[in-house]
């Protein structure tokens, strides 16, 4: 904690931002553009903002309070409401939320935001958007092979099944070819030197890159490994705890997800990975 920082703890909602600061005074403003500047009004150079990364809702007070040269830090949201459940708080509201965000802010060290680029926001727009068309395709190929096994199939619905499905794969392969030029753009030669690691293909390339921003934002392969929530954890206590140690899996899904369908890859086609597959599973390790 620095004592010449002034923290402002901030708990945010779809319409609105409770704000209380280290002196304890309490604000509320509208989560839009009006609001953000009259909470600006409040900040100086030793102000210090933070919040939880809190799906969206986040993204707009951060950015304006980034561009304008504000300090702002958007901490873990596990990390704060564990924060809360140590504090044995019997009161949850946004006020008092906001009030403990400050709290939490005093006592731990935090890391500014750096927000990404708007190359970086459009391509993890365009991967959420591809991410729910994948599966929406999965949805309508499902339903079309269940229609085509009836014994009488309605043509019109299997017809209108597959003008949704061609619809889909045409916007696919858009968002596909404006994401490839986004990655080449910033990150062409990380995703010709990723794409000659075995298993890895041109698609997981690209969402590697993505999902990590170029990998620009870990300073070591731990945090990257803990950012994809790889990292063991090991449950031992005394004589009777003996838990089989296993990953944390706090962290990215999606990304921990897509490397571990490569591994299947790399162990078939590549000979040192199939080595040390074979070495670890050896050693009592789980196959998965």
């Amino acid at each position: 904690m620095n004592k010449d920082i002034k923290y402002f703890g901030i708990d945010i909602s779809h319409l609105v931002f409770d704000v209380t600061d280290s002196n304890g005074n309490y604000y509320q403003f509208k989560n839009k553009v009006s609001g953000f500047k009259k909470f600006k009004k409040l900040l100086n150079c030793n102000s210090h903002c933070v919040m939880e990364a809190t799906g969206y809702y986040h993204y707009q007070l951060a950015y304006y309070l980034f561009e304008n040269d504000k300090k702002v830090s958007v901490e873990n949201p596990l990390a704060v409401k564990r924060f809360i459940q140590m504090r044995l708080s019997k009161i949850k509201t946004d006020k008092s939320d906001s009030k403990l965000i400050c709290a939490y802010a005093e006592q731990v060290e935090l890391k500014l935001w750096k927000g990404s680029s708007k190359e970086v926001q459009e391509s993890l727009q365009i991967a959420r958007a591809l991410s729910v068309y994948t599966k929406q395709r999965t949805m309508l190929k499902n339903k079309l092979h269940g229609e085509s096994v009836l014994g009488e199939p309605s043509k019109a619905v299997v017809r209108s099944l597959k003008r949704s499905l061609r619809q889909l794969d045409k916007e696919v392969g858009t968002l596909e070819e404006r994401l490839m030029l986004l990655v080449k753009k910033s990150h062409q030669d990380l995703f010709t030197r990723i794409k000659t690691i075995p298993g890895i293909g041109r698609k997981t390339a690209i969402m590697l890159i993505v999902l990590t921003g170029g990998f620009e934002r870990f300073s070591s392969t731990g945090e990257l490994c803990s950012y994809a929530g790889l990292t063991p954890v090991i449950r031992q206590s005394g004589s009777s705890v003996k838990g089989r140690p296993r990953i944390s899996k706090m962290g990215n899904q999606k990304l921990r997800n897509l490397l571990f369908m490569c591994s299947f890859t790399a162990c078939k086609y590549s000979k040192a990975c199939r080595a040390l597959y074979e070495r670890i599973v050896a050693k009592g390790k789980s196959k998965n």
